[in-house]
């Protein structure tokens, strides 16, 4: 029952087997997005402009906080993928537990921050009068949601570790047609607003964590999960750690950078500020088609270290960033075709949507080269080496980006110039990286050989 939902990674045709890891993912990952686009969609239609600007301006404020502990889940998920594929089930066994544990004691520490700091944060960014209240209502009740969040990423990577993307898949759908049920009845019904929307999301996001909690504990497989046999192992607990951190402080520094984009956005006034949510929620759709491709390379680069199947790593870049650039520019083409009516789903002001067409134009068009990023970011992290990646990623997609908004844009302070700064800083990061990717794996093999490796007849 359960090796109908567990993949080998480390023999077979690696396009075959990255597309069906990847659909399901993708599919999953659209309907999480989908969570925060019911919130956007229904406080847009029925909460109004200023309502659709306060939820919409809150996501680079909720990522700083979340995506620290989020990283943790990268880490589980190449240290579980890593003993499964050298079929060390013991260790996967208690990488889980270990993992799991992590998740729970992250999620408490990620709430008391997530609530203390809303309104500070959101008065740094310099959000509006006729917003600030709003948003920080929505981030406050949101952070409650944190620990069904965290356990459903961590348990999620756990069983894409092993190949399985197909039941996270069948439990978003569950959650996601619930989020939507409710976000009508609590606005429309109840005239809640946008503490509505945030409940609405939160009840979501513990079914789903409910339904992937059961899933591990029902398994008869080497992820089994046994609530009395949670403890941190140290040895797990460190390689979760080497990887997630460097992984965590990544993704919150490129959410520090996305504030300073926010805080950019905000002295536009509402109106923009409302178009550019609207455009990111879109463009949410894109980055979850490529990124769900780079998930798919951390998982094969991780499951092929643990088998030392080293002649696999560099087949599988290559495929991986073929289907990024097919998949991410037909989503990215598509979504700047039908920019206006995609928008208008989202407000029916002329001003928003104009507004919104100038973001998700640029953007929409270029994201392939995001996708090629953190494709080649995650490569290197399934070979063990996070820390490069973090370093490259803080200083070429982010710092750039800050010292773009400080000294750039005030030569030409427009919308096109703000967001301009996106596809540039994504290509010379991009480029950074695959040097980076290109030494280490060339460093990699020639160790395994000296040591008395040689790639198997198959590959």
């Amino acid at each position: 029952m359960e090796k109908r939902y567990e993949m080998d990674m480390c023999s077979g045709p690696v396009l075959k087997k990255i597309l069906a890891f990847s659909l399901p993912l993708i599919l999953s990952s659209m309907l999480q997005l989908l969570f925060n686009a019911a919130d956007i969609v229904v406080v847009g239609r029925f909460a109004g402009p200023t309502a659709l600007a306060a939820v919409g301006s809150t996501g680079p404020l909720i990522n700083l906080i979340l995506n620290l502990f989020m990283g943790l889940s990268v880490g589980v998920s190449v240290t579980v993928a890593r003993h499964y594929g050298a079929r060390e089930f013991s260790n996967v066994h208690d990488t889980v537990h270990t993992a799991v544990l992590m998740s729970l004691v992250s999620s408490i520490a990620c709430v008391v921050l997530g609530v203390s700091l809303a309104s500070p944060l959101l008065q740094l960014m310099g959000s509006p009068a006729d917003v600030i209240d709003q948003a920080a209502t929505y981030v406050r009740i949101y952070f409650f949601g944190v620990p069904a969040s965290l356990f459903y990423n961590f348990g999620s990577g756990i069983l894409r570790a092993v190949g399985d993307t197909k039941r996270p898949l069948y439990y978003l759908s569950v959650a996601g047609a619930l989020n939507v049920v409710l976000n009508l009845l609590f606005v429309i019904k109840f005239h809640m607003g946008v503490a509505g929307v945030a409940l609405a999301t939160i009840i979501s996001q513990y079914v789903s964590a409910s339904l992937i909690a059961l899933c591990l504990i029902r398994s008869e497989s080497c992820y089994h999960l046994n609530l009395k046999e949670l403890a941190f192992h140290k040895e797990k607990a460190a390689a979760i750690i080497r990887v997630g951190v460097p992984a965590g402080l990544q993704a919150s520094v490129f959410s520090l950078s996305n504030i300073v984009i926010q805080s950019a956005i905000n002295s536009f006034g509402s109106i923009n500020m409302a178009g550019s949510a609207a455009a990111a929620n879109i463009e949410g759709f894109i980055y979850v088609a490529v990124n769900s491709l780079a998930q798919a390379a951390l998982s094969f680069t991780s499951q092929n270290m643990g088998a030392k199947r080293y002649d696999r790593i560099g087949k599988i870049c290559s495929v991986t960033l073929l289907l990024v650039l097919v998949i991410g520019s037909f989503v990215g083409v598509s979504s700047v075709i039908f920019k206006n009516t995609l928008l208008g789903l989202y407000s029916t002001d002329p001003a928003v949507i104009a507004a919104g067409a100038i973001r998700l134009t640029i953007i929409g068009l270029t994201y392939p080269i995001c996708g090629f990023m953190d494709s080649l970011a995650c490569m290197m992290r399934g070979m063990g080496k996070s820390l490069g990646p973090m370093i490259v990623t803080i200083l070429g997609a982010c710092g750039l980006r800050v010292v773009w908004v400080y000294l750039v844009l005030p030569l030409n302070p427009t919308f096109f110039m703000l967001f301009l700064s996106y596809p540039i800083t994504w290509t010379i990061t991009s480029l950074t990286h695959f040097v980076f990717y290109t030494f280490t794996k060339k460093r990699l093999i020639a160790k395994a050989v000296a040591e008395g490796w040689t790639a198997p007849a198959e590959s």
